[in-house]
């Protein structure tokens, strides 16, 4: 399996992380599995951003995996597909860190430059 696939999978978890973050910063108990959704909803401080970072995980892995896929359909080079894949799971890390500290310019340069990644993989797809 090559360094692009691999970051798939790594991209699928990192929304769990984030989950992970949010609940011990929200000091999540057993009780509030009962209704763990509702339990995030009234997060406030890094324990909210935590969980937005979560959500906006969520939304930004279908992209990545589709052109991580499609340039691995379509032949591209290994090492770009490796190398693009590796920047966007280390930009999105930095942007979950960057979510929870409340640097929002800052995350949204991280940001922009992760989805640079995934035009990035297209690119080398074509």
């Amino acid at each position: 399996m090559t360094i692009g696939l691999w970051c798939l999978l790594v991209g699928l978890l990192m929304p769990f992380l984030w989950t992970c973050v949010a609940k011990s910063l929200g000091r999540y108990d057993l009780r509030a599995n009962q209704h763990p959704r509702d339990f995030l909803a009234k997060l406030s401080g890094p324990a909210s951003r935590a969980n937005a970072a979560q959500l906006n995980s969520f939304e930004a892995f279908p992209a990545f995996a589709a052109a991580v896929l499609v340039a691995q359909y379509a032949h591209a080079s290994q090492h770009a597909i490796d190398m693009l894949s590796i920047a966007w799971v280390a930009l999105r890390l930095i942007y979950g860190v960057l979510y929870i500290a409340n640097l929002a310019a800052l995350r949204s340069l991280v940001w922009f430059g992760a989805m640079g990644c995934v035009v990035g993989l297209f690119i080398a797809a074509a």
